[in-house]
Protein backbone atom coordinates (compact mmCIF):
# COMPACT_ATOMS: atom_id res chain seq x y z
CA UNK A 1 0.00 0.00 0.00
CA UNK A 2 1.61 3.30 -1.05
CA UNK A 3 2.22 5.79 1.74
CA UNK A 4 1.00 9.38 1.72
CA UNK A 5 4.57 10.53 1.09
CA UNK A 6 4.87 8.22 -1.96
CA UNK A 7 1.59 9.51 -3.38
CA UNK A 8 2.56 13.16 -2.83
CA UNK A 9 6.00 12.57 -4.31
CA UNK A 10 4.51 10.97 -7.44
CA UNK A 11 1.98 13.82 -7.73
CA UNK A 12 4.79 16.37 -7.48
CA UNK A 13 6.80 14.62 -10.18
CA UNK A 14 3.75 14.53 -12.49
CA UNK A 15 3.16 18.24 -11.82
CA UNK A 16 6.80 19.01 -12.71
CA UNK A 17 6.52 17.04 -15.96
CA UNK A 18 3.33 18.91 -16.93
CA UNK A 19 4.91 22.26 -16.13
CA UNK A 20 7.97 21.45 -18.25
CA UNK A 21 5.70 20.58 -21.16
CA UNK A 22 3.89 23.90 -20.69
CA UNK A 23 7.15 25.88 -20.66
CA UNK A 24 8.34 24.19 -23.87
CA UNK A 25 5.03 24.67 -25.70
CA UNK A 26 4.54 28.22 -24.35
CA UNK A 27 8.00 29.26 -25.56
CA UNK A 28 7.36 27.91 -29.06
CA UNK A 29 3.96 29.58 -29.36
CA UNK A 30 5.31 32.78 -27.80
CA UNK A 31 7.60 33.08 -30.81
CA UNK A 32 4.58 33.05 -33.15
CA UNK A 33 2.71 35.46 -30.88
CA UNK A 34 5.50 38.05 -30.64
CA UNK A 35 6.28 37.82 -34.36
CA UNK A 36 2.58 38.27 -35.14
CA UNK A 37 2.43 41.35 -32.94
CA UNK A 38 5.60 42.72 -34.55
CA UNK A 39 4.22 42.26 -38.06
CA UNK A 40 0.82 43.72 -37.13
CA UNK A 41 -1.24 40.52 -37.59
CA UNK A 42 -4.67 39.91 -36.10
CA UNK A 43 -4.34 37.52 -33.11
CA UNK A 44 -7.53 35.85 -31.92
CA UNK A 45 -6.37 33.18 -29.46
CA UNK A 46 -3.24 32.02 -27.67
CA UNK A 47 -3.89 28.53 -26.31
CA UNK A 48 -1.70 25.89 -24.72
CA UNK A 49 -2.94 22.37 -25.54
CA UNK A 50 -5.73 21.58 -27.96
CA UNK A 51 -9.46 21.11 -27.55
CA UNK A 52 -12.14 23.13 -25.81
CA UNK A 53 -10.58 25.48 -23.23
CA UNK A 54 -10.86 24.39 -19.60
CA UNK A 55 -9.67 27.91 -18.71
CA UNK A 56 -9.73 31.09 -20.79
CA UNK A 57 -9.45 34.84 -20.35
CA UNK A 58 -9.73 37.61 -22.96
CA UNK A 59 -7.24 40.49 -22.70
CA UNK A 60 -7.16 43.30 -25.28
CA UNK A 61 -9.03 41.22 -27.81
CA UNK A 62 -6.88 38.10 -27.45
CA UNK A 63 -8.35 34.99 -25.81
CA UNK A 64 -5.74 33.18 -23.72
CA UNK A 65 -6.64 29.62 -22.78
CA UNK A 66 -5.66 26.11 -21.70
CA UNK A 67 -7.15 23.21 -23.66
CA UNK A 68 -8.05 19.77 -22.34
CA UNK A 69 -5.98 17.66 -24.80
CA UNK A 70 -2.33 17.77 -23.59
CA UNK A 71 -0.70 17.55 -27.02
CA UNK A 72 0.61 20.91 -28.22
CA UNK A 73 -0.75 24.41 -28.50
CA UNK A 74 -1.44 27.17 -31.01
CA UNK A 75 -1.76 30.86 -31.69
CA UNK A 76 -4.84 31.62 -33.82
CA UNK A 77 -3.61 33.89 -36.61
CA UNK A 78 -6.48 34.02 -39.15
CA UNK A 79 -4.43 35.93 -41.70
CA UNK A 80 -1.84 33.15 -41.88
CA UNK A 81 -4.27 30.43 -43.04
CA UNK A 82 -7.93 29.46 -42.48
CA UNK A 83 -7.91 27.23 -39.38
CA UNK A 84 -11.51 27.52 -38.16
CA UNK A 85 -12.16 23.80 -38.59
CA UNK A 86 -9.20 22.98 -36.34
CA UNK A 87 -9.07 25.80 -33.82
CA UNK A 88 -12.81 26.42 -33.74
CA UNK A 89 -14.87 29.51 -34.50
CA UNK A 90 -14.39 32.56 -36.69
CA UNK A 91 -15.18 35.80 -34.84
CA UNK A 92 -14.61 37.98 -37.90
CA UNK A 93 -17.70 38.96 -39.90
CA UNK A 94 -15.61 40.96 -42.39
CA UNK A 95 -12.58 39.72 -44.31
CA UNK A 96 -9.26 40.69 -42.73
CA UNK A 97 -6.66 42.52 -44.82
CA UNK A 98 -4.19 40.15 -46.48
CA UNK A 99 -0.59 39.93 -45.30
CA UNK A 100 2.56 39.53 -47.35
CA UNK A 101 4.34 36.18 -47.85
CA UNK A 102 7.29 37.66 -45.94
CA UNK A 103 5.02 38.24 -42.93
CA UNK A 104 3.91 34.59 -43.10
CA UNK A 105 7.49 33.33 -43.31
CA UNK A 106 8.64 35.45 -40.36
CA UNK A 107 5.71 34.48 -38.12
CA UNK A 108 5.93 30.79 -39.02
CA UNK A 109 9.70 30.64 -38.51
CA UNK A 110 9.53 32.42 -35.14
CA UNK A 111 8.13 29.33 -33.34
CA UNK A 112 11.00 26.97 -34.27
CA UNK A 113 13.44 29.83 -33.68
CA UNK A 114 12.21 30.29 -30.09
CA UNK A 115 12.39 26.51 -29.54
CA UNK A 116 16.04 26.61 -30.66
CA UNK A 117 16.70 29.59 -28.40
CA UNK A 118 15.22 27.67 -25.45
CA UNK A 119 17.41 24.71 -26.39
CA UNK A 120 20.47 26.98 -26.41
CA UNK A 121 19.46 28.46 -23.05
CA UNK A 122 19.14 24.98 -21.53
CA UNK A 123 22.43 23.99 -23.19
CA UNK A 124 24.17 27.03 -21.68
CA UNK A 125 22.98 25.97 -18.22
CA UNK A 126 24.18 22.39 -18.85
CA UNK A 127 27.54 23.83 -19.94
CA UNK A 128 27.84 25.48 -16.52
CA UNK A 129 26.38 22.82 -14.20
CA UNK A 130 27.34 19.74 -16.22
CA UNK A 131 25.53 16.48 -16.91
CA UNK A 132 26.36 12.78 -16.41
CA UNK A 133 28.18 11.23 -19.37
CA UNK A 134 25.90 8.13 -19.28
CA UNK A 135 28.28 6.18 -21.49
CA UNK A 136 29.36 2.53 -21.47
CA UNK A 137 33.01 2.82 -22.54
CA UNK A 138 33.96 -0.83 -23.14
CA UNK A 139 34.14 -2.22 -26.67
CA UNK A 140 34.94 -5.76 -25.51
CA UNK A 141 32.30 -8.47 -25.81
CA UNK A 142 31.59 -10.09 -22.45
CA UNK A 143 28.88 -12.55 -23.50
CA UNK A 144 27.81 -14.15 -26.76
CA UNK A 145 24.34 -15.68 -26.42
CA UNK A 146 24.05 -19.36 -27.39
CA UNK A 147 22.62 -19.97 -30.87
CA UNK A 148 22.50 -16.22 -31.53
CA UNK A 149 23.36 -14.50 -34.84
CA UNK A 150 26.62 -13.31 -33.23
CA UNK A 151 27.65 -16.85 -32.29
CA UNK A 152 26.82 -18.13 -35.78
CA UNK A 153 28.92 -15.30 -37.26
CA UNK A 154 31.91 -16.35 -35.16
CA UNK A 155 32.01 -13.54 -32.60
CA UNK A 156 33.60 -14.59 -29.29
CA UNK A 157 33.67 -13.28 -25.75
CA UNK A 158 36.82 -11.19 -25.42
CA UNK A 159 36.61 -9.79 -28.96
CA UNK A 160 36.98 -6.01 -29.16
CA UNK A 161 34.63 -4.44 -31.72
CA UNK A 162 36.30 -1.52 -33.49
CA UNK A 163 33.93 -0.98 -36.44
CA UNK A 164 30.30 -1.70 -37.31
CA UNK A 165 29.49 -1.68 -41.04
CA UNK A 166 32.85 -0.07 -41.74
CA UNK A 167 32.34 2.87 -39.36
CA UNK A 168 34.49 3.24 -36.21
CA UNK A 169 32.64 2.79 -32.93
CA UNK A 170 33.41 4.21 -29.51
CA UNK A 171 32.10 2.41 -26.46
CA UNK A 172 29.20 0.00 -26.17
CA UNK A 173 26.26 2.37 -25.57
CA UNK A 174 25.37 5.99 -25.01
CA UNK A 175 26.26 7.73 -28.30
CA UNK A 176 25.25 7.48 -31.95
CA UNK A 177 28.61 5.92 -32.82
CA UNK A 178 28.56 3.28 -30.07
CA UNK A 179 28.09 -0.45 -30.70
CA UNK A 180 24.52 -0.81 -29.40
CA UNK A 181 23.19 2.20 -31.31
CA UNK A 182 25.08 1.17 -34.47
CA UNK A 183 23.35 -2.22 -34.38
CA UNK A 184 19.79 -1.00 -33.82
CA UNK A 185 20.19 1.85 -36.35
CA UNK A 186 21.88 -0.32 -38.99
CA UNK A 187 20.44 -0.70 -42.49
CA UNK A 188 20.38 -3.73 -44.75
CA UNK A 189 20.02 -7.43 -43.98
CA UNK A 190 23.50 -7.99 -42.54
CA UNK A 191 25.83 -6.28 -40.07
CA UNK A 192 29.60 -6.39 -40.52
CA UNK A 193 31.79 -6.29 -37.41
CA UNK A 194 35.49 -5.53 -37.39
CA UNK A 195 37.03 -7.08 -34.28
CA UNK A 196 40.40 -7.33 -32.63
CA UNK A 197 40.81 -10.82 -31.17
CA UNK A 198 43.51 -11.69 -28.63
CA UNK A 199 46.19 -13.71 -30.41
CA UNK A 200 44.97 -12.84 -33.91
CA UNK A 201 47.65 -11.16 -36.08
CA UNK A 202 45.17 -8.77 -37.75
CA UNK A 203 41.61 -7.48 -37.26
CA UNK A 204 38.85 -9.86 -38.35
CA UNK A 205 35.79 -8.94 -40.38
CA UNK A 206 32.75 -11.02 -39.39
CA UNK A 207 29.34 -10.70 -41.04
CA UNK A 208 26.28 -11.34 -38.86
CA UNK A 209 22.57 -11.41 -39.42
CA UNK A 210 20.28 -10.02 -36.72
CA UNK A 211 17.06 -10.92 -34.97
CA UNK A 212 14.12 -8.80 -33.87
CA UNK A 213 12.27 -9.96 -30.74
CA UNK A 214 8.60 -10.69 -31.39
CA UNK A 215 6.08 -8.48 -29.62
CA UNK A 216 3.37 -10.14 -27.54
CA UNK A 217 0.51 -7.77 -28.44
CA UNK A 218 -0.45 -5.48 -31.33
CA UNK A 219 -0.34 -2.39 -29.13
CA UNK A 220 3.35 -2.80 -28.34
CA UNK A 221 6.28 -1.43 -30.31
CA UNK A 222 8.20 -3.69 -32.65
CA UNK A 223 11.46 -5.00 -31.25
CA UNK A 224 14.86 -3.54 -32.10
CA UNK A 225 17.66 -5.30 -33.93
CA UNK A 226 19.98 -7.42 -31.83
CA UNK A 227 22.74 -9.90 -32.54
CA UNK A 228 23.05 -11.54 -29.11
CA UNK A 229 26.04 -9.90 -27.43
CA UNK A 230 26.55 -8.17 -24.10
CA UNK A 231 29.44 -5.92 -23.09
CA UNK A 232 32.20 -7.04 -20.80
CA UNK A 233 31.16 -6.10 -17.28
CA UNK A 234 33.17 -4.29 -14.66
CA UNK A 235 32.72 -7.38 -12.51
CA UNK A 236 30.43 -10.39 -12.02
CA UNK A 237 27.97 -10.25 -9.15
CA UNK A 238 25.96 -13.00 -7.45
CA UNK A 239 22.37 -11.75 -7.63
CA UNK A 240 20.69 -14.53 -5.67
CA UNK A 241 21.43 -17.85 -4.00
CA UNK A 242 18.74 -20.56 -3.96
CA UNK A 243 17.77 -21.97 -0.60
CA UNK A 244 19.25 -25.43 0.16
CA UNK A 245 21.42 -25.25 -2.97
CA UNK A 246 25.10 -26.31 -3.10
CA UNK A 247 26.08 -22.61 -3.23
CA UNK A 248 23.98 -21.83 -0.16
CA UNK A 249 25.42 -24.71 1.84
CA UNK A 250 28.98 -23.76 0.84
CA UNK A 251 28.48 -20.17 2.01
CA UNK A 252 28.06 -18.06 -1.15
CA UNK A 253 25.83 -15.04 -0.58
CA UNK A 254 23.98 -12.47 -2.70
CA UNK A 255 26.09 -9.37 -3.49
CA UNK A 256 29.33 -11.39 -3.52
CA UNK A 257 31.60 -10.28 -6.38
CA UNK A 258 33.16 -13.08 -8.41
CA UNK A 259 36.90 -12.72 -9.03
CA UNK A 260 37.87 -16.11 -10.48
CA UNK A 261 36.64 -19.70 -10.93
CA UNK A 262 39.27 -22.41 -10.35
CA UNK A 263 41.90 -19.72 -10.60
CA UNK A 264 40.64 -18.46 -13.97
CA UNK A 265 39.34 -14.90 -14.22
CA UNK A 266 36.04 -14.92 -16.16
CA UNK A 267 35.20 -12.10 -18.55
CA UNK A 268 31.45 -12.53 -18.14
CA UNK A 269 28.71 -14.31 -16.23
CA UNK A 270 28.15 -16.66 -19.16
CA UNK A 271 31.78 -17.81 -19.02
CA UNK A 272 31.43 -18.54 -15.31
CA UNK A 273 28.28 -20.61 -15.99
CA UNK A 274 30.03 -22.47 -18.83
CA UNK A 275 32.89 -23.35 -16.48
CA UNK A 276 30.44 -24.73 -13.90
CA UNK A 277 28.68 -26.75 -16.59
CA UNK A 278 31.97 -28.24 -17.79
CA UNK A 279 32.98 -29.10 -14.22
CA UNK A 280 29.98 -31.48 -14.05
CA UNK A 281 29.90 -32.91 -10.49
CA UNK A 282 33.48 -32.06 -9.50
CA UNK A 283 34.18 -29.33 -6.91
CA UNK A 284 34.66 -25.79 -8.21
CA UNK A 285 36.68 -23.18 -6.32
CA UNK A 286 35.24 -19.67 -6.34
CA UNK A 287 37.35 -16.66 -5.44
CA UNK A 288 35.02 -13.89 -4.34
CA UNK A 289 35.14 -10.42 -2.84
CA UNK A 290 32.85 -9.78 0.13
CA UNK A 291 32.86 -6.49 2.01
CA UNK A 292 36.40 -5.73 0.86
CA UNK A 293 37.76 -9.17 1.78
CA UNK A 294 38.77 -11.87 -0.70
CA UNK A 295 37.54 -15.39 0.09
CA UNK A 296 37.93 -18.80 -1.57
CA UNK A 297 34.92 -21.11 -1.36
CA UNK A 298 34.60 -24.58 -2.89
CA UNK A 299 31.22 -25.63 -4.24
CA UNK A 300 30.30 -29.03 -5.65
CA UNK A 301 27.61 -28.81 -8.38
CA UNK A 302 24.57 -31.06 -8.02
CA UNK A 303 21.68 -32.17 -10.20
CA UNK A 304 18.38 -30.75 -8.86
CA UNK A 305 15.58 -33.20 -8.06
CA UNK A 306 13.01 -30.84 -9.56
CA UNK A 307 12.47 -30.03 -12.33
CA UNK A 308 13.80 -33.19 -13.95
CA UNK A 309 16.27 -33.00 -16.78
CA UNK A 310 18.38 -30.16 -15.42
CA UNK A 311 22.16 -30.63 -15.57
CA UNK A 312 24.62 -30.01 -12.73
CA UNK A 313 24.29 -26.57 -11.19
CA UNK A 314 25.14 -24.78 -7.96
CA UNK A 315 21.98 -22.67 -7.50
CA UNK A 316 23.14 -19.08 -8.02
CA UNK A 317 22.17 -16.26 -10.35
CA UNK A 318 25.10 -14.37 -11.86
CA UNK A 319 24.97 -10.97 -13.50
CA UNK A 320 27.53 -8.81 -15.27
CA UNK A 321 27.86 -5.51 -13.45
CA UNK A 322 28.02 -3.09 -16.35
CA UNK A 323 30.32 -0.14 -15.94
CA UNK A 324 28.52 3.08 -16.87
CA UNK A 325 30.64 6.22 -17.00
CA UNK A 326 28.58 8.81 -15.14
CA UNK A 327 31.36 11.35 -14.93
CA UNK A 328 29.99 14.89 -15.02
CA UNK A 329 30.89 16.50 -18.36
CA UNK A 330 30.48 20.11 -19.54
CA UNK A 331 29.77 20.11 -23.30
CA UNK A 332 29.61 23.48 -25.05
CA UNK A 333 26.11 24.73 -25.99
CA UNK A 334 26.55 24.55 -29.78
CA UNK A 335 27.99 21.04 -29.52
CA UNK A 336 24.87 19.93 -27.61
CA UNK A 337 22.62 21.41 -30.30
CA UNK A 338 24.69 19.83 -33.11
CA UNK A 339 24.54 16.43 -31.37
CA UNK A 340 20.77 16.79 -31.01
CA UNK A 341 20.43 17.68 -34.69
CA UNK A 342 22.49 14.61 -35.60
CA UNK A 343 20.22 12.43 -33.47
CA UNK A 344 17.14 13.95 -35.09
CA UNK A 345 18.51 13.52 -38.62
CA UNK A 346 19.43 9.90 -37.93
CA UNK A 347 15.95 9.19 -36.56
CA UNK A 348 14.15 10.76 -39.54
CA UNK A 349 16.35 8.99 -42.11
CA UNK A 350 15.98 5.60 -40.42
CA UNK A 351 12.20 5.93 -40.16
CA UNK A 352 12.08 6.83 -43.86
CA UNK A 353 14.50 4.07 -44.94
CA UNK A 354 13.15 0.76 -46.25
CA UNK A 355 16.36 -0.99 -45.18
CA UNK A 356 16.01 0.04 -41.52
CA UNK A 357 14.04 -1.70 -38.77
CA UNK A 358 13.15 1.65 -37.16
CA UNK A 359 9.54 2.61 -37.82
CA UNK A 360 6.96 5.18 -36.82
CA UNK A 361 5.96 2.98 -33.87
CA UNK A 362 9.41 3.59 -32.33
CA UNK A 363 8.72 7.32 -32.01
CA UNK A 364 7.42 8.76 -28.75
CA UNK A 365 4.34 10.92 -28.33
CA UNK A 366 3.37 13.15 -25.39
CA UNK A 367 2.74 10.14 -23.12
CA UNK A 368 6.07 8.52 -23.92
CA UNK A 369 7.95 11.80 -23.48
CA UNK A 370 6.19 12.40 -20.16
CA UNK A 371 7.08 8.87 -19.00
CA UNK A 372 10.70 9.46 -19.94
CA UNK A 373 10.79 12.77 -18.07
CA UNK A 374 9.20 11.12 -15.04
CA UNK A 375 11.88 8.41 -15.12
CA UNK A 376 14.60 11.06 -15.35
CA UNK A 377 13.21 12.78 -12.26
CA UNK A 378 13.61 9.51 -10.31
CA UNK A 379 17.31 9.19 -11.23
CA UNK A 380 20.46 10.58 -9.72
CA UNK A 381 21.49 14.01 -11.10
CA UNK A 382 17.85 14.36 -12.19
CA UNK A 383 17.85 18.10 -12.92
CA UNK A 384 21.06 17.94 -14.93
CA UNK A 385 19.68 15.07 -17.02
CA UNK A 386 16.37 16.91 -17.43
CA UNK A 387 18.10 20.04 -18.72
CA UNK A 388 20.04 17.93 -21.22
CA UNK A 389 16.77 16.31 -22.31
CA UNK A 390 15.24 19.77 -22.82
CA UNK A 391 18.02 20.57 -25.28
CA UNK A 392 17.24 17.44 -27.31
CA UNK A 393 13.47 17.88 -27.08
CA UNK A 394 13.44 21.54 -28.16
CA UNK A 395 15.75 20.85 -31.09
CA UNK A 396 13.44 18.00 -32.13
CA UNK A 397 10.40 20.25 -31.78
CA UNK A 398 12.01 22.90 -33.97
CA UNK A 399 13.06 20.43 -36.67
CA UNK A 400 9.72 18.60 -36.78
CA UNK A 401 7.82 21.87 -37.06
CA UNK A 402 9.99 22.90 -40.01
CA UNK A 403 8.91 19.90 -42.07
CA UNK A 404 7.04 21.18 -45.18
CA UNK A 405 3.61 19.79 -44.31
CA UNK A 406 0.38 21.81 -44.00
CA UNK A 407 -0.51 22.80 -40.41
CA UNK A 408 3.18 22.68 -39.39
CA UNK A 409 5.30 25.84 -39.47
CA UNK A 410 7.32 24.46 -42.38
CA UNK A 411 4.06 24.06 -44.31
CA UNK A 412 3.20 27.72 -43.81
CA UNK A 413 6.67 28.72 -45.04
CA UNK A 414 6.37 26.43 -48.07
CA UNK A 415 2.95 27.91 -48.95
CA UNK A 416 4.38 31.43 -48.59
CA UNK A 417 7.16 30.64 -51.06
CA UNK A 418 4.60 29.12 -53.46
CA UNK A 419 2.60 32.33 -53.13
CA UNK A 420 5.68 34.34 -54.09
CA UNK A 421 6.27 32.12 -57.13
CA UNK A 422 2.60 32.05 -58.25
CA UNK A 423 2.02 35.70 -57.24
CA UNK A 424 -1.25 34.75 -55.59
CA UNK A 425 -2.21 32.83 -52.44
CA UNK A 426 -3.71 29.35 -52.48
CA UNK A 427 -7.52 29.48 -52.48
CA UNK A 428 -8.82 29.67 -48.93
CA UNK A 429 -11.33 26.83 -49.29
CA UNK A 430 -8.76 24.45 -50.78
CA UNK A 431 -6.22 25.37 -48.12
CA UNK A 432 -8.74 24.81 -45.31
CA UNK A 433 -9.61 21.32 -46.60
CA UNK A 434 -5.92 20.35 -47.00
CA UNK A 435 -4.94 21.68 -43.58
CA UNK A 436 -7.87 19.98 -41.86
CA UNK A 437 -6.94 16.68 -43.52
CA UNK A 438 -3.31 16.98 -42.40
CA UNK A 439 -4.38 17.99 -38.88
CA UNK A 440 -6.51 14.85 -38.63
CA UNK A 441 -3.58 12.78 -39.92
CA UNK A 442 -1.28 14.25 -37.26
CA UNK A 443 -3.83 13.63 -34.49
CA UNK A 444 -4.26 10.05 -35.74
CA UNK A 445 -0.48 9.63 -35.67
CA UNK A 446 -0.38 10.95 -32.09
CA UNK A 447 -3.08 8.47 -31.08
CA UNK A 448 -1.26 5.58 -32.79
CA UNK A 449 2.07 6.42 -31.15
CA UNK A 450 0.34 6.93 -27.79
CA UNK A 451 -1.03 3.37 -27.93
CA UNK A 452 2.60 2.24 -28.16
CA UNK A 453 3.64 4.55 -25.32
CA UNK A 454 0.96 2.98 -23.11
CA UNK A 455 1.14 -0.55 -24.54
CA UNK A 456 4.85 -1.01 -23.86
CA UNK A 457 4.06 -0.91 -20.13
CA UNK A 458 1.62 -3.81 -20.29
CA UNK A 459 1.28 -7.34 -21.52
CA UNK A 460 4.92 -8.31 -21.79
CA UNK A 461 3.99 -11.75 -20.55
CA UNK A 462 7.31 -12.53 -18.92
CA UNK A 463 7.40 -16.15 -17.82
CA UNK A 464 7.41 -16.88 -14.12
CA UNK A 465 10.67 -18.03 -12.57
CA UNK A 466 10.94 -21.79 -12.49
CA UNK A 467 11.30 -23.23 -9.01
CA UNK A 468 14.41 -25.39 -8.64
CA UNK A 469 14.65 -27.91 -5.77
CA UNK A 470 17.89 -29.59 -4.68
CA UNK A 471 18.01 -32.77 -2.61
CA UNK A 472 19.07 -32.08 0.99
Amino acid sequence: MPTLFTILHAALMIFVVVMIFNVIIFTHELGHFLAGRWRGLQIDRFQIWFGKPIWSKTIKGVQYGLGWIPAGGFVALPQMAPMEAIEGGNPHTKPLPPITPLDKIIVAFAGPLFSLLLALLAAAVVWQVGKPHDFVPTQVIGTVMPDSPAQKAGLLAGDKITEVNGKPVHGYAGTLDSIFESIILSEGRQIEFTVERPGAPAPLKLVSTFEIPAKNHWFQRSGLRRVGILPQGESIAILNVLKDSPASRAGLKPADRLIAVDGVKCASASQALDHIKQAALTPVEFEIERAGTNLKIKVTPAVPTSPAGKGPMIGVGFDDVEYIDETIVYPKPMQQVVDSLAMMWTTITRVASRDSSIGIDHLSGPIGIAKHQYAILQSEHAWQRLLAFMVLFNVNLAVLNMLPFPVLDGGHITLAFLEIIARRPVKARVLEVVQTAFALMIFSLFIYISTKDVGDSFGRGAPKNEKIIFAP
